[in-house]
């Protein structure tokens, strides 16, 4: 892997759809770069500090969230000179949002009051009423033809569905939950999924008319849902609970086929690899070496200087396990991290108990592949959208990476260097690696020529 030298940040970083650019926040300015020189393509100049930024899908326009303001700037690659301010007045923005059609800038305002869908092309401006959440509750069909909505009015939860042409609104129908959490299109856009708060366990099923098709709860009586996940082929639907279980729907009859326990012990029958980061100081021939007694009386020990590997582990095995305390609210467990690679066969997850564990199932054959154990951690775990390859890291200099073949660890270059988020390109040949206060990228070989990767590359 090639890494470029590192660039200053000081909030989202994100490539365009298209995969040509790359927007970067530096305070006030919004940097685009080449993805390819890096050279800096345009430099616009806001009227605050930049809390969030979005692409639209033609990755012609670009938004920014100035939400101390709050207000939202958007800007035009094609034509620099564009420029676009959104103020909502007393009400505030607390999100924002592209529609489909890359032309519409969707808004939702403070304390949930309303949400307001902007025209970039005639000024006009469309309200809907009381939406349930600010960032969360509104889905885009994946032809872009319409919008589901949450809101809710009279301590009831509704779906609104809106027409992403005229903006009218199509249809509106309750949806049977105490507090909805958020909603999801399916991949094929024949059905919605709802989910209730953490407070009630109730995953629902609404075809497009408000008809609800199939209505699951696990159990009762406890922490419910915490992360659901539509499989990219849309034949599976998967849901992680607080009660540290992924069980996976099908699309025929919405009946669960898989439920696979994240347990603390992993013991034998499990044909799973599990793969352990372990240092390995680095072996340094200082036998030629000749320094002078000044220079050794005048230098500190130089630290030990480390690189990973990873060691496949027999079981049983225990992994590190920290239980949440009782009297505090939104406890760190249940499956907090949950991703589908591109062709639907793998799964990943985290059980919050076990931060530094993560699970890969094979929905294929229903069993576990791999189980990867950090020494920190894991921030991040993003599955490339080309091939089927798994990327993850954990605050270190380092990523770590997995395959169907195997596991490997890729030290990153470049010094005092964590990273603590990342991203991949859309045609899976970069990763952007974001520090604190800084950004790279590195440049992925196609997995034929990495599957062979050993640890210490």
């Amino acid at each position: 892997m090639e890494f470029t030298e590192a660039y200053k940040q000081t909030g989202p970083c994100c490539f365009s759809p298209n995969a040509r650019y790359i927007a970067v926040a530096v305070d006030y300015r919004l940097v685009i770069r080449d993805t390819l020189s890096f050279k800096v393509v345009q430099l616009f100049s806001c009227l605050d500090k930049i809390s969030y930024i979005e692409w639209a899908l033609d990755s012609e326009y670009i938004l920014c969230g100035l939400y101390k303001r709050p207000m939202i700037q958007a800007w035009s690659l094609t034509q620099p000179e564009w420029t676009c301010k959104i103020d909502e007045g007393p009400a505030g923005i607390a999100y924002a949002r592209w529609s489909p059609d890359s032309r519409h800038i969707l808004t939702t305002s403070e304390f949930q009051l309303r949400l307001t869908v902007w025209s970039l092309v005639n000024t006009a401006c469309v309200h809907v009423q009381w939406p349930k959440h600010a960032s969360k509750g509104v889905s885009f069909t994946k032809d872009g033809k319409f919008a589901a909505v949450c809101t809710r009015r009279d301590c009831k939860d509704y779906i609104n569905l809106l027409s992403c042409h005229s903006w009218e609104i199509m249809g509106v129908f309750a949806v049977d939950t105490l507090d909805l959490a958020d909603i999801e299109w399916s991949p094929d856009d024949s059905a919605i999924v709802i989910w209730d708060s953490p407070l009630e366990y109730k995953v629902l099923i609404y075809s497009p008319d408000g008809r609800c098709l199939f209505k699951y709860q696990a159990y009762e009586s406890g922490l419910g849902v915490k992360s659901v996940s539509w499989s990219p082929c849309g034949q599976f639907l998967a849901v992680g609970s607080y009660d540290q279980m992924l069980r996976v729907l099908n699309h025929l009859t919405w009946k669960t086929f898989a439920e696979f326990m994240h347990l603390s012990t992993v013991r034998a029958p499990c044909c799973a690899a599990v793969f352990k980061e372990v240092d390995e100081p680095l072996q340094l021939d200082m036998s030629e070496l000749c320094l002078d007694d000044d220079f050794m009386r005048g230098s500190d020990a130089p630290e030990g200087h480390f690189k990973v590997r990873y060691e496949v582990m027999e079981v049983p095995i225990t992994l590190p396990f920290q239980k949440p305390p009782a009297d505090k609210p939104n406890p760190k467990q249940g499956i907090g991290l949950l991703s589908w690679s591109n062709d639907s066969q793998f799964i990943c997850t985290r059980n919050d108990s076990m931060p530094t564990a993560l699970w890969i199932w094979d929905i294929r054959h229903l069993e576990l592949a791999a189980i990867l154990v950090q020494k920190d951690p894991i921030r991040a775990a993003v599955w490339d959208p080309i091939c089927t390859r798994l990327v993850l890291c954990t605050g270190s200099s380092h990523l770590y990476m997995w395959t169907p073949s195997g596991a490997y660890c890729v030290s990153n270059p470049l010094p005092q260097f964590s990273i603590t988020d990342l991203k991949w390109n859309r045609d899976g040949s970069c990763l952007l690696l974001k520090d604190k206060e800084s950004f790279c990228c590195a440049a992925v070989p196609l997995l034929s020529e990495s599957s062979d990767y050993s640890s210490d590359d």
